[in-house]
């Protein structure tokens, strides 16, 4: 095994495939950073190059690429609050706080230490223990899956907001979204409305991008503000070395969250999506004071990016050893073993060692080469922070479009992000936390599967009280909501204001009560409309839909407490509601949903290429107040992305526009009409 270990480390370093080794940490470094890209879209596009390459340039590539993706997903997570993939949702909590109070570059080194520290100790930890793993996959069954994900969504619905209930309320409106379309056992389409578009299911980024993004670029845009809300001279101990120095003072808290990310990173389809939160919940729990928490404590920072990290090389286990991919990446990185030729299962533990860990090599190496060089180029993002807004909002509004484009490429996409960046808006001013709506809708499909398949196997529940890993994770389910209500008792009995910032801290009772009402009203028509269905079809919409309605019930108590007191102090409705809609700008707010309303309807008629860069121009000349010439400078450069990046690159399948069915018939031959529509 030592001689597979070293011969591993040596092919890593052979030539050419540490140079694909290095051209993938490149591209990787790009795609996270872009929210929507991410490492299933690199893999994608990588694949097919693969074709004829030796197995271990092809995984040198392929592997540099999707390793870094979850370390320089934190620039998105971080600048804007925006998740950049599935496993940063947990570092927007700590991380935006910190970019809002000029510490941008403290978190970036903190974040880039101990990603590197944890991709690093999670491929060694895991060639260490390689001959150890079967039995504890193989220990986790549908019912340990299931649990799972509801520990998962425990942690965040408890640990994102001042309200728990409304953490968990919210938690359960995720899982009633990902049961919109196809049931997983009987094929009958469920909560679509008619509609083609979701009769598979919600898709899952463009949600994100209008859930996190729109709110954020909404208040840049109103406001008139850099990201940092502090000037770059008094951010204070906000530099990168200060982060590298926080990496080494948490190194045990860094230390315990890289093995949590390693081993339940081995877990098939809930590694990457729950790691993050099960890491933030850990250090949150094991920290003797709380209270920063939310609010840009750098150890929340710290804990999931060490995770996510370290899930990297434990999620290629179940792959390599097994051929059960735990993730669509993995998927696609199986399809790679098979085009070299590899066949998974026990002869990748034994003949074929040094392959299995040339790849683990590839993991490390491409950790810390990603790590040094967004250590050299953080210094420079972080000086983002306190560019002023309008400059930000127009590029970021392409990417976010663009990156819900790629979900599906339907005008449905543009649609729900909107709508989504409505209910985002709604939710983070009227404080309801939106990552457990995330984190639900990405776990609904995979645990109403693990569900239904373990009341078959095993003809009924029994499962909950029989197995003895199921009733640890139910006994750490209920330590978590008791230590959680605790810590939230214990601040209101010593008084202690709720904070200003952070995920569901704003509170806003004329905004949250019609929104607890309109959850309840969805919840109870849920309930109707699935009364009629086959029992494998109902059982999971009426189980997210009965508790949340119950919920929901004391949130509408408490908030309508709220809002009768809001009433009273100022004397009338009208009066209050004034006072909540110039606190939240809401005039402002409906008139840039206007601005984006119109741009989706004017690429009706000319196209994207032409209706984003459109967009921005109008947007920094009637919003922003700057020259037209710099806001058509602007403009060409994004244009300049569509067509070069999105189009020629992407080969993106791009929505027919009216003015598409002309327009090439009157261009001249020398002018081709990609360039266009």
């Amino acid at each position: 095994m030592l001689d597979a270990f070293v011969t591993g480390l040596l092919l890593v370093f052979e030539w050419p495939a540490i140079g694909f080794l290095f051209l993938g940490v490149f591209i990787g470094i790009w795609l996270g950073a872009i929210p929507g890209l991410g490492g299933i879209i690199g893999l994608v596009l990588l694949l097919p190059f693969t074709f004829g390459m030796e197995p271990i340039s092809a995984f040198a590539l392929l592997l540099g690429m999707f390793a870094v993706t979850s370390t320089s997903d934190t620039i998105a997570s971080v600048m804007l609050g925006i998740p950049g993939t599935a496993a940063s949702q947990a570092t927007i909590l700590d991380g935006y706080p910190l970019a809002k109070q000029g510490k941008a570059a403290r978190a970036f080194g903190a974040a880039f230490t101990v990603s590197a520290f944890g991709g690093v100790f999670g491929a060694l930890i895991l060639a260490a223990s390689l001959p150890l793993i079967l039995p504890i996959i193989l220990a986790f069954n549908s019912p340990e899956l299931f649990m799972l994900g509801v520990l998962g969504l425990a942690m965040v619905g408890s640990l994102s907001g001042g309200s728990m209930l409304k953490g968990l309320t919210v938690a359960c409106l995720g899982i009633l979204l990902s049961t919109i379309g196809y049931a997983d056992m009987v094929a009958i389409p469920r909560f679509y409305f008619g509609t083609d578009y979701l009769i598979d299911d919600l898709p899952l980024i463009p949600v994100v991008l209008g859930l996190f993004a729109i709110p954020e670029l909404m208040e840049l845009a109103i406001r008139n503000t850099s990201i940092s809300r502090t000037a770059r001279q008094q951010s204070g101990d906000g530099g990168m070395f200060e982060g590298i120095k926080d990496a080494f003072r948490h190194w045990w808290l860094a230390t315990r969250c890289a093995a949590i990310g390693t081993y339940v990173g081995m877990l098939p389809g809930l590694g990457a999506a729950i790691v993050d939160w099960i890491a933030y919940g850990h250090a949150v729990q094991s920290a003797k004071d709380k209270s920063k928490f939310g609010q840009g404590d750098i150890r929340g920072v710290i804990a999931p990016e060490a995770a996510n990290n370290a899930t990297r090389g434990g999620s290629l286990i179940p792959t390599v050893a097994f051929g059960i991919p735990g993730s669509l990446g993995t998927a696609i990185l199986l399809g790679a073993l098979l085009i070299q030729g590899l066949r998974p299962g026990p002869d990748m533990l034994t003949d074929e060692l040094h392959v299995t860990f040339s790849m683990v090599w590839a993991i490390v190496v491409a950790n810390i080469a990603a790590a040094v060089l967004l250590m050299f180029l953080s210094k420079q993002v972080a000086k983002v922070a306190f560019l002023p807004g309008h400059l930000l909002v127009p590029g970021v509004i392409l990417f976010v479009f663009m990156g819900a484009w790629l979900g599906g490429a339907s005008l449905g996409d543009w649609i729900t992000c909107i709508v989504m960046g409505l209910v985002g808006f709604v939710m983070k001013r009227g404080g309801w936390p939106r990552p457990p709506l995330i984190l639900a809708l990405i776990l609904g499909s995979i645990m109403e599967n693990a569900f239904q398949l373990s009341i078959r196997a095993y003809g009924g529940i029994d499962w909950l009280w029989n197995r003895p890993i199921v009733l640890i994770i139910m006994a750490l389910i209920a330590i978590t909501i008791f230590l959680a209500a605790r810590g939230i008792a214990g601040s209101k009995r010593a008084g202690a204001e709720s904070p200003e910032t952070g995920e569901g801290a704003e509170r806003n009772p004329m905004i949250s009560l019609p929104f607890a009402i309109l959850m309840f009203v969805l919840f109870v028509w849920s309930l109707i409309e699935s009364h009629g269905w086959p029992n494998s079809v109902k059982q999971f919409p009426m189980t997210a839909a009965l508790p949340g309605a119950l919920m929901v019930l004391f949130v509408i108590y408490q908030d309508g407490r709220s809002y009768l007191q809001e009433i009273r102090e100022y004397g009338s409705f009208g009066r209050a509601w004034s006072h909540t809609a110039e606190n939240v700008v809401f005039g402002r707010a409906a008139i840039f949903f206007g601005y984006l309303i119109a741009m989706l309807l004017i690429m009706l008629v000319i196209g994207q290429k032409l209706a984003l860069p459109l967009f921005m121009a109008v947007y920094l000349i009637r919003w922003g107040k700057y020259d037209w010439r710099i806001a058509l400078s602007y403009a060409a450069g994004g244009w300049v992305v569509l067509v070069g990046f999105y189009d020629r690159i992407m080969s993106l399948f791009w929505h027919t526009a009216w003015l598409t069915n002309w327009l090439p018939d009157v261009l001249p031959s020398w002018l081709p009409a990609w360039l266009f529509v």
